[in-house]
């Protein structure tokens, strides 16, 4: 497989217009402009950004001008893809605040220095000079009716829920996106295609040019729950490598392929890796995390990570950091009251749950009764559920 037939299909759900009409006007030499963009909705990079990074890789290597685009005026008004709520607005303040750090996340895969380097653009630079008359102009080119029939906005009619006007125009500040950068592609995750597919009409409508857009696939379960971003299992990229191995551990089995696919620069050979899985999927599912973890880090942050995931959950010892929490000691405690009162478990009914389960240990030692009695020291080392562990520090 050369680089061009890689970049076209690796991690690829679809391409448009076509697969074929891309790969034409790459295997003629021109040195495509294209851009992913990203909205600061939190402070961090996560794993699902990590898969449109990928391929932005992919194309800088191939000599293509990459834009890493920071959504901080479309971040305002909140992306409403599959949501079936309106999203909370945030302002520019906080939009610039979240993407603080991005570059630096953004460099353990893209190069933002050397002979072709990625660019970082605002898209606030044009969207702020936005005038009335301009939006008018603009919308001109959409229906309501295109934006109406999307998922999304049926199940909120359905619901009796509100769509807000500014919902609708979301996607329009997308598309003044690619007219504004006059790019040649856009890539993005399968499911931002209609917000895509509105840059494309508007780049058609307003510069008569012809704009590609590659859709990536989405890291889901057989469920179609998108993995390592919801809340209880985000991996971010500016989280430590320890931590990064072991939420790829936390892994459906569904997943391993797939993530070598979208995540991985090793040689993808489907049915072998199948094999794999079916054969050893935790050996597979190791080997997926060390790949993923040293592109990241490097490989000696891999090879320490396995380690202390090895020592750790396949051993059961204690890892080598554990953060600290400072309690003012009053003697002894009950260990659920202990525990809901430093605020380490939420509920007093979730400390019974896990407590009654097995799933709380002081020093290694189980602990079964919610009611039993613990006299904290500095020191004592607590684990719950099954990788999270905090030292006691008595204030």
């Amino acid at each position: 497989m050369d680089e061009i037939t890689n970049v076209l299909s690796r991690g690829v759900e679809k391409i448009y217009p076509s697969k074929e009409a891309l790969e034409k006007v790459l295997r003629s030499g021109k040195k495509l402009r294209l851009y992913q963009g990203f909205d600061p909705s939190m402070p961090s990079l996560h794993l699902g950004n990590l898969v449109g990074l990928m391929k932005l890789r992919q194309f800088q290597k191939l000599g293509h001008e990459v834009i890493f685009l920071i959504g901080d005026f479309t971040g305002m008004i909140g992306d409403p893809t599959d949501k079936l709520a309106t999203r909370v607005m945030l302002t520019r303040e906080e939009t610039l605040k979240n993407s603080q750090t991005w570059k630096e996340q953004a460099s353990k895969i893209l190069a933002f220095d050397g002979p072709n380097p990625v660019k970082i653009m605002f898209n606030s630079s044009w969207n702020d000079k936005v005038t009335f008359r301009d939006l008018i102009l603009l919308t001109s080119k959409f229906t309501v009716q295109q934006m109406i029939e999307r998922d999304m906005f049926q199940e909120r009619l359905k619901e009796a829920k509100p769509i807000y006007l500014h919902e609708f125009l979301y996607p329009v500040a997308q598309a003044i996106d690619s007219v504004e950068m006059d790019v040649d592609l856009e890539i993005g995750g399968s499911d931002q295609t209609f917000n895509m597919l509105m840059g494309r009409q508007l780049m058609k409508s307003l510069k008569e040019k012809e704009k590609f857009v590659l859709t990536t696939k989405l890291l889901v379960d057989f469920q179609g729950q998108k993995v390592g971003k919801t809340t209880g299992n985000a991996l971010f990229l500016d989280s430590s490598p320890e931590k990064f191995y072991g939420g790829i551990m936390s892994f459906p089995d569904e997943v391993i392929v797939l993530g070598f696919e979208l995540l991985t620069e090793i040689p993808f050979e489907k049915e072998k890796l199948e094999d794999e899985v079916k054969e050893n999927p935790m050996k597979a599912k190791k080997k997926l995390a060390f790949e993923i973890v040293k592109l990241l880090w490097g490989e000696t942050a891999a090879q320490k990570a396995m380690e202390e995931f090895e020592r750790v959950f396949q051993k059961g010892e204690v890892p080598e950091i554990v953060p600290e929490i400072g309690v003012k000691t009053k003697g002894k405690m009950k260990i659920g009251d202990f525990l809901v009162e430093n605020k380490l478990i939420p509920s007093m009914a979730e400390a019974k749950r896990l407590i009654k389960n097995g799933a709380v240990d002081i020093e290694t030692r189980t602990i079964n009764d919610p009611k039993e009695e613990i006299l904290p020291k500095d020191g004592t080392v607590i684990k719950i559920g099954k990788n999270r562990f905090v030292k006691i520090r008595i204030l």
